[in-house]
């Protein structure tokens, strides 16, 4: 990839998409390609096509997906694995078709079974059963990786997937029934302070283990791919280290300002016991995260603040 390459970034204005434009932006690459859902739906298989020929697209960034927290994957299961599955196919073979020198496809750390090795490998893929509240969205993800797998095999093509952990950061989803746990918390710390209340509820019983990732460090992570001569392969991104999601809510409160109690809800799902990313294929081209947690979550809950003062997401 050079400065001249044209970049189509798929899912622009999602966490993941939005943070590739801005690191793209800031390395010097002027030829980025973005389409809003409006303009192309990229569920239609023909209106994909026809963005291809038309645009002459050297380099893909597939980040438009389906994504969600534990609630929207149990109780949306179909959705998330139709719509995934056609988005990706679609971009995939469109890219296959127009002769797409690179594409990058974003995974997530769920593809992995429940009761994995820790820290987790690539080659753990496919070992045992997966985790039952995303399994659609991971079945879906797989898909998406064995499918750039199968292009490489068969057509020659350069594809690559990156599986990042648990992402946070701007432009983050704060929908109550469809985030991530910690955009859910710093929501449910944001409006405990607002309102005074004594504890904050916590889904779970706050036991299980998670890895944190900026979604700036993401973006990094995907230049230096770019930047090596790579044919194929699979490459995980995170942080190297987790936490306790009880321990991740204390630190969110703090940050915050919000000093009542935590009160755990053990009748709703903790989900995998441990997920915590083996990294050194990707550390051993050069890469490294410099967003520590806490000054991840302060830089996030800044900008939260921002969001709730334009649009009143939360209130009083």
């Amino acid at each position: 990839m050079n400065r001249n390459s044209r970049i189509y970034v798929a899912g622009h204005k999602g966490m993941v998409g939005s943070a590739l434009l801005r690191r793209l932006a800031s390395s010097g690459y002027d030829h980025v390609i973005t389409a809003s859902r409006q303009s192309l739906d990229l569920l239609d298989q023909r209106a994909v096509m026809d963005f291809f020929a038309r645009e002459h697209i050297d380099v893909v960034l597939l980040a438009a997906a389906k994504v969600g927290g534990i609630h929207a994957n149990s109780t949306q299961p179909a959705s998330f694995l139709y719509e995934n599955l056609v988005i990706e196919t679609n971009v995939i073979h469109a890219a296959f078709k127009s002769h797409t020198q690179k594409l990058v496809f974003f995974g997530s750390s769920c593809i992995y079974p429940k009761l994995c090795p820790q820290p987790i490998k690539e080659d753990y893929l496919l070992t045992s059963a997966l985790e039952q509240t995303n399994e659609a969205y991971a079945i879906s993800k797989i898909a998406g990786h064995k499918l750039c797998e199968a292009y490489n095999k068969q057509y020659g093509t350069r594809f690559i997937s990156v599986m990042p952990t648990n992402l946070y950061g701007p432009n983050d989803n704060y929908d109550l029934q469809g985030s991530h746990v910690l955009a859910a918390l710093i929501r449910k710390a944001h409006e405990a302070k607002l309102n005074g209340l004594e504890s904050l509820p916590v889904w779970g019983s706050g036991s299980p283990r998670r890895e944190f990732l900026h979604v700036d460090d993401l973006a990094s992570a995907v230049l230096v791919l770019l930047s090596n001569d790579l044919v194929e392969g699979m490459f995980n991104v995170g942080y190297g280290k987790d936490i306790a999601i009880a321990d991740l809510a204390r630190l969110i409160c703090d940050v915050v300002g919000f000093s009542g109690s935590l009160r755990f809800d053990s009748s709703k799902p903790d989900g995998t016991p441990r997920k915590l990313l083996d990294v050194s294929k990707l550390a051993a081209l050069g890469w490294a995260p410099t967003i520590t947690l806490r000054e991840g979550i302060a830089s996030t809950y800044a900008d939260f603040e921002n969001d709730v003062q334009r649009t009143g997401l939360a209130s009083a």
